[in-house]
């Protein structure tokens, strides 16, 4: 027990004394933590700019445009009159929608014309090009919406009949765990547990890969015969220190006001099996090429895709059949979908079981391949004495 201890000292003597790894593994969650909380602290999107082109100028489009400007999401950065440089103002303007009102508008309305107001929406941005449609097709559904009611009023329908001619039935839309449509609640967790897979990648990456460099595995292997012991040595110091990050990312929701407070002990069981798999790919790819450089950079090949192959803001059921066979093999896209289960959605552990068997299967399959590939490694250094 006392050469275990003294061998997990080395460990976080080794971890320590690099400053690169000292600076990635506990620099970057701190730095993204914070980093990311403000960038996506404010939640939703509000204030994004538009141009309105009021060829009309009546009361009615003038009702429209203050619709416009009421609405939280929009913001009006300018009301033209015609559409002389409109593309040159538009993006001037940073706007994310044209409204176009056209001349004769409210005239129309009135004779029952059926006119048309055109919105040119710019996609080159998706999220804020939804955001701001959205807001638009709201204000203008509202606004069409008291049009018909006033006429069917002026037509002398009865007040109790006049919704129902309007809207023969009603549709109602009950949004259920992220009511207010939070990007912080929704992003940030995810991005914060890729960064954790990353950083545990990087820092497991050298373990074995700097002994065979610095010629310390025959050391190493001297001091420690058993390779069950082995492995456990190199992964006990990183799962001590991802539970210290596991801390730090709590405290960052308390920081945030992020109201993630339910099934936490069950979200750290399932962070505890994530991290335990994370750590047996490392093990593996380290194990398995002597060089420090070039395990590091297998391993950020398979970490740097994970967020996007995750499911997490793409569904995985709208991948090609061989991608999802890839998001399968990493830890990271099950992590993503029992967290969002235990969190987002308020499930319960059973509901993830799914996801934490095959992130066992994950560690349990890179386990052996790590105990056999290191026997063979061992086996070579002890035949070259």
């Amino acid at each position: 027990m006392e050469n275990f201890g003294s061998l997990i000292k080395r460990e976080f003597r080794f971890f320590w004394q690099n400053k690169v790894l000292r600076l990635l593994f506990i620099g970057a969650p701190l730095l993204y933590g914070i980093l990311l909380g403000y960038v996506y602290g404010k939640g939703k999107v509000t204030d994004l700019p538009i141009v309105v082109v009021d060829e009309d100028r009546s009361e009615m489009s003038a009702k429209a445009i203050q619709m416009f400007q009421d609405n939280e999401v929009l913001n009006i950065a300018a009301t033209l009159y015609d559409q002389n440089n409109l593309s040159q103002i538009a993006i001037d303007k940073e706007a994310t929608c044209v409204v176009l009102i056209p001349k004769g508008f409210e005239k129309m309305v009135l004779t029952k014309k059926y006119p048309e107001i055109v919105t040119i929406v710019n996609t080159s941005n998706v999220l804020t090009a939804n955001y701001a449609s959205t807001a638009l097709q709201v204000c203008l559904g509202t606004l069409k919406a008291g049009v018909q009611i006033e006429t069917l009023r002026k037509q002398g329908t009865p007040e109790s009949l006049v919704m129902t001619q309007y809207e023969p039935f009603r549709t109602t839309f009950i949004k259920k765990y992220n009511r207010s449509t939070n990007y912080m609640y929704f992003l940030w967790p995810g991005v914060l547990a890729t960064v954790l897979q990353q950083v545990l990648l990087l820092g497991l990456a050298l373990s074995f890969a700097s002994e065979y460099e610095n010629g310390t595995f025959k050391e190493l292997v001297q001091k420690c015969p058993s390779l069950l012991k082995l492995i456990t040595i190199k992964i006990v110091p990183y799962l001590i220190m991802s539970f210290g990050l596991w801390i730090l990312y709590w405290l960052f929701t308390l920081w945030f006001r992020i109201p993630f407070f339910v099934n936490l002990g069950p979200l750290t069981f399932v962070a505890g099996i994530f991290v335990i798999a994370v750590c047996f790919i490392g093990i593996l790819v380290s194990i398995l090429i002597p060089n420090q450089l070039k395990a590091t950079e297998i391993l950020m090949v398979i970490a740097t895709p994970s967020f996007i192959l995750s499911g997490f803001t793409w569904p995985l059921s709208q991948m090609p059949f061989w991608v999802q066979c890839i998001a399968d093999v990493i830890p990271l896209t099950h992590f993503l979908k029992a967290f969002r289960i235990l969190i987002i959605e308020n499930g319960d552990l059973s509901q993830t079981v799914s996801a934490i068997r095959n992130m066992v299967l994950i560690a349990v399959i890179c386990g052996i391949a790590s105990y056999v590939a290191l026997y063979f490694k061992r086996k070579a250094v002890l035949r070259d004495e």
